[in-house]
């Protein structure tokens, strides 16, 4: 598809070349480019190409920043996504999930019920890159608290000192609660539906007949139950992890996947948007193999038959 939108993904590097040092030579120069990553072949057989070399683990080199490779640029960036959205995921999912659980159980019983489940339509409508927007907005240039971009003071160098995981924490901070805050209203929406629908279940009234306490119904029956298809939810929000929140790491310029997915588009560089749909894609089938796996330690009723049907 990177290959049906118009334009030339070696313009920009002939433009380059040009401001540099004239334009002697160039169009030899852009045709070895071309033979080189293959762009001069039909597109069928580029496509067999990319496979035949994805088998014997290569990914190419970048057509922007060569002779940087794919891998090494993926690398690069692969840790700030995955410690930047792993955290807000699980952080949102487990707020959303245990206040959604409370104010679902205890309904108009709950004086703060309606403000809640108001705030979290509004965050949950709200598109993360507008309140990140806002947070800019407030945080950065009103407040002057957090950074503005980056996920770093620009030449520091990395390291696990404390003061540069000081630095990488305040400025992860925005980017962060945009993520969080969105999120957040969606999993406790999730969440409440799904308790307020077990309240009727016949295991919530033969738990209430026995007398149990009402909090050990909650966690122990009704949230356990609604706990199911949550986390397939959070594995599926998961498994989207490593493509990044492109727009939020755009406003940002938080050098992680979709910031380098985001650049690859800009400048057509085919090899690189390849393999950040590709890393995706196989994040995406991980993670819901792994969440398979795991719904037995979430519900005991779920067993699954060895080989030979035992």
């Amino acid at each position: 598809m990177p290959r049906l939108v118009p334009g030339d993904p070696l313009s920009a590097v002939f433009m380059k070349m040009s401001e540099m040092g004239g334009s002697a030579g160039i169009p030899e120069l852009v045709a070895e480019y071309k033979r080189m990553f293959g762009l001069d072949q039909p597109l069928g057989a580029q496509y067999i190409s990319f496979w035949r070399e994805f088998l014997q683990g290569n990914l190419g080199y970048s057509i922007s920043i060569f002779p940087s490779k794919v891998t090494d640029i993926i690398g690069l960036a692969l840790p700030w996504t995955i410690g930047l959205l792993s955290l807000t995921t699980i952080i949102s999912w487990i707020l959303g999930s245990v206040i959604g659980a409370v104010v679902g159980w205890r309904g108009s019983r709950f004086r703060l019920s309606r403000p809640i489940v108001l705030a979290a339509l509004l965050l949950y409508t709200t598109p993360y890159y507008i309140l990140a927007l806002i947070l800019i907005f407030i945080f950065a240039f009103q407040l002057n608290i957090f950074p503005l971009s980056g996920a770093y003071t620009r030449g520091a160098t990395p390291d696990l000192s404390l003061p540069f995981i000081l630095d990488v924490i305040e400025h992860g901070m925005l980017p962060a609660l945009s993520i969080v805050l969105v999120s957040l209203g969606w999993w406790f929406l999730s969440m409440r539906s799904l308790i307020t629908s077990q309240k009727g279940e016949d295991y919530i009234l033969n738990a209430e007949a026995k007398g149990l306490k009402e909090r050990r119904i909650l966690w122990g029956y009704a949230f356990r139950n609604a706990l199911l298809p949550q986390t397939t939810g959070l594995a599926i929000s998961l498994g989207h992890i490593v493509g990044g929140a492109i727009i939020t790491e755009t406003i940002f310029a938080y050098p992680g996947i979709g910031w380098v997915i985001f650049n690859a588009i800009k400048g057509l560089d085919f090899p690189v948007i390849q393999g950040g749909v590709l890393l995706i894609i196989v994040a995406v089938v991980v993670a819901n193999f792994i969440i398979d796996i795991l719904y037995p330690l979430i519900d005991p009723r779920i067993r699954y038959q060895t080989a030979g049907g035992g």
